[in-house]
């Protein structure tokens, strides 16, 4: 396995999503705990990552080029997707109401303030919402990496108490179908988001630079596309300086256009339509379907792009903090929006054919092409946001085990959320620039970004609900009222936009069911090979017939013995002994295991214990999904032996030893770490036999091709390659 590089920016922490114990404090929100000895955030609003108003202000500004960037661009491509057919003051005036309705409602109400409440200790998105569930039911089987724990490792952390479930949660925990429906509705949900990391670069830049034709009409939509390509590559070359910096650079641009497009849309609501705000009344709705029916149902599936980027706002929530997202949403977006779209609205009333060009065509001539500029800046700002929430849902999948190893860049020492994955972002960089070069027309991506847009929303609701119930104990008739609003509202916008799958619509599909395929073929084979090792575990009674056997000698040295199972030890063990004849004079057998939450608290990192024989102990390192991987390979040994030397002595304060004994054991540690140390790891792989059904054979044969393309699962502490042993071994399927 490679050494971990760091990228040419100030320092950052890097890991491959198995690098496991973390002793500092640094950055790391401080928990205390219940009465049930469960760790909870003092601060569910994670206001300690800024002191201070100042601060929340400061990162509020920063939220304006990382998070908001999809959102606040939108008016770009709404209305040149939309299909209008000679539309009328009537129909303007509907759509207006219709955006400005979803705007407040899905924007500011389920977003902005019940979404953001719904953090996992400060992380946000899909994967999050999933991981609290099933936190908080106690269904964490479903894991490739089971989360409970017979063994000292806090197992409050994932069982609050079964009888103080509800009803809900124990139909969960009794029926694997549910659990599986759950899991399902995650993945497609992590899939859509990512797909939205794909889809908003590619339509965003592609409306801005469009915007050039304009004054050059001669211009060629194929140099229109080869310039929205080469600005999407510069783009994605600059991830790696990592998020603080990208949105520092980039919160200037998006500042500027924030300010101009809403003083844009003030000029065209005076000059135009001075009374565009009377369509705020629900009922030009209603007019609007009363008289346009199953067209009018269609243009749906143009304005729900209105609200596009705004699963970004929760996403990319452990970038910033709740507070900071609020008031940069409530305090600009949202009015820019609305204004904006006001104006837009206005001048179309007044040039009805003008909407297959509805933003740059009301931008007044003699502020063109200062507009021009910042839109095509703002445009390419407005893919970080996107970008960044795939960067997240990537990491969150990946250290639950549902996705390949990746390796991933912690790009800041203070905030834990930020992340960069270098496989990830340049296969983003590839099928956004294949997107615009080959679905080039707007309208097409404008059909797929809808499907995207609207199918997260609706997924997110579903989990919303889900948490509302579950987890808050909200009053039924509240969440009904959640329930039925957002769900009929998102339902509306689904129907809408599957009819546009032929037409552009399929590009989604196709993304998320490759990773879907991707997920499930992981995940599927992660828990076969976790069957295996269960069924075929080295039990400690076995352990002791293995070591008894005259042949088997101790070596000197101190060995790090991988397991991915704790009741009990890997096959790859009594492989590894039966073999090599020897086994080392004091043996770590470690278990890496992610927890369904987002941090570990530090001094719950490392558990050990003796495990009844001279020389062999229990090691098991916990840690959570945003938990920041920092250190090299001579502080993990130091932190572990560290661990070990107080648990023997410990041991030697509750039971009655003779101080030579302890002595000698912890002399013999020292011994074993100085004539040397070294890490082992089975390297497994399935044999498929004649007796496999048709089933295994093709999911199983996938996982081997992408086990053998990931990352390695040994952790990168910084452990020389010299110190490093895989074991070969195949499990029969």
């Amino acid at each position: 396995m490679d050494h971990p590089t760091q990228p040419d920016s100030p320092p950052v922490t890097e890991s491959e999503v198995f690098v496991v114990v973390d002793s500092a404090t640094n950055g790391r929100l401080n928990h205390s705990r219940n009465v049930n000895g469960c760790i909870i955030s003092p601060d569910t609003d994670n206001d300690n990552k800024g002191k201070g108003r100042w601060q929340t202000l400061i990162l509020a500004y920063k939220t304006l080029g990382v998070v908001f960037g999809g959102l606040v661009t939108s008016p770009l491509y709404v209305y040149p997707s939309m299909h209008l057919k000679s539309p009328t003051e009537d129909d303007y005036l509907g759509i207006y109401s219709i955006m400005f309705w979803t705007l407040s409602l899905i924007g500011v109400v389920k977003y902005a303030s019940i979404a953001l409440k719904a953090d996992d200790q400060g992380e946000g998105g899909t994967f999050a919402l999933y991981s609290s569930l099933c936190r908080n039911m106690n269904i964490g089987v479903l894991t490739s990496r089971p989360t409970n724990s017979s063994s000292s490792l806090s197992p409050s952390l994932l069982d609050e108490g079964t009888e103080k479930q509800s009803r809900l949660a124990k139909f969960f925990r009794k029926s694997v179908f549910a659990r599986r429906v759950l899991l399902f509705i995650a993945m497609l949900g992590t899939c859509m988001v990512i797909g939205d990391g794909i889809l908003t670069p590619a339509i965003s830049v592609l409306s801005a630079m469009d915007g050039i034709r304009a004054p050059f009409p001669s211009l060629s939509s194929s140099v229109v596309e080869a310039l929205s390509a080469v600005v999407l590559i510069i783009l994605f070359l600059l991830q790696k300086f990592g998020t603080s910096r990208v949105s520092f650079l980039f919160s200037p641009i998006m500042g500027a256009w924030t300010l101009c497009t809403p003083l844009v849309g003030i000029y065209s609501i005076i000059h135009h339509y001075p009374s565009i705000f009377k369509a705020i009344s629900p009922h030009y709705i209603f007019r609007f379907f009363w008289r346009n029916g199953r067209e009018g149902w269609l243009l749906l599936g143009g304005t729900v792009l209105c609200i596009t980027g705004s699963e970004a706002l929760f996403a990319d929530l452990g970038h910033f903090n709740r507070s900071s997202i609020q008031i940069a949403f409530l305090f600009t977006i949202y009015p820019s929006l609305v204004l904006t779209y006001a104006g837009q609205t206005a001048y179309l009333i007044r040039n009805p054919n003008d909407h297959d060009d509805g933003f740059f065509k009301f931008i007044p001539k003699s502020i063109y092409w200062p507009i021009f500029i910042i839109a095509t800046l703002a445009a390419t700002v407005a893919s970080q946001s996107l970008i960044s929430a795939t960067f997240s849902v990537i990491k969150q999948s990946v250290v639950l085990d549902y996705f390949p190893r990746v390796k991933v860049v912690h790009t800041s020492n203070s905030k834990e959320g930020e992340v960069y994955s270098p496989e990830v972002n340049y296969i983003l960089m590839i099928l956004c620039v294949v997107v615009i070069l080959i679905f080039g027309d707007g309208k097409d991506i404008g059909n797929a970004f809808g499907v995207v847009v609207s199918l997260v929303m609706l997924i997110t609701t579903i989990l919303l609900t889900l948490v509302m119930i579950i987890i808050w104990r909200t009053p039924p008739m509240l969440v009904a009222l959640y329930f039925c609003v957002f769900f009929v509202m998102e339902g509306v916008y689904v129907s809408a936009v599957f009819t546009k799958i032929p037409e552009g619509g399929w590009i989604p599909f196709a993304i998320s069911f490759i990773l879907a395929f991707i997920m499930f073929g992981w995940f599927y084979g992660r828990q076969r090979k976790l069957e295996y090792e269960l069924t075929h575990k080295i039990t400690l009674d076995r352990l002791g017939v293995l070591l008894s056997d005259p042949s088997v000698q101790r070596v000197p040295g101190l060995c790090f013995f991988y397991t991915n199972i704790q009741d009990g030890l890997t096959p790859t063990l009594g492989h590894y002994i039966k073999n090599m004849k020897s086994l080392h004079q004091v043996t770590m057998f470690t278990t890496l295991q992610y927890l369904l939450v987002p941090k570990v608290a530090p001094h719950e990192r490392i558990v050990v214990k003796k495990l009844g024989f001279k020389g062999v102990y229990g090691c098991v390192i916990q840690y959570g999904y945003a938990d920041p991987l920092n250190l090299e390979g001579d502080d993990f040994v130091s932190q572990v032996t560290n661990s070990l030397q107080a648990h023997i002595q410990n041991c030697s304060g509750r039971l009655p030893s003779i101080p030579s004994e302890i002595q000698e054991e912890i002399s013999d540690l020292e011994e074993a770490r100085s004539a040397g140390v070294v890490h082992v790891r089975g390297k497994t792989r399935f044999y498929i036999g004649h007796n496999c059904g048709w089933f295994d054979r093709i999911m199983l044969a996938f996982y081997e091709v992408l086990h053998s393309n990931c990352r390695s699962a040994l952790p990168a502490l910084g452990v020389p390659p010299p110190q490093r042993i895989e074991v070969g071994m195949l499990y029969e399927a």
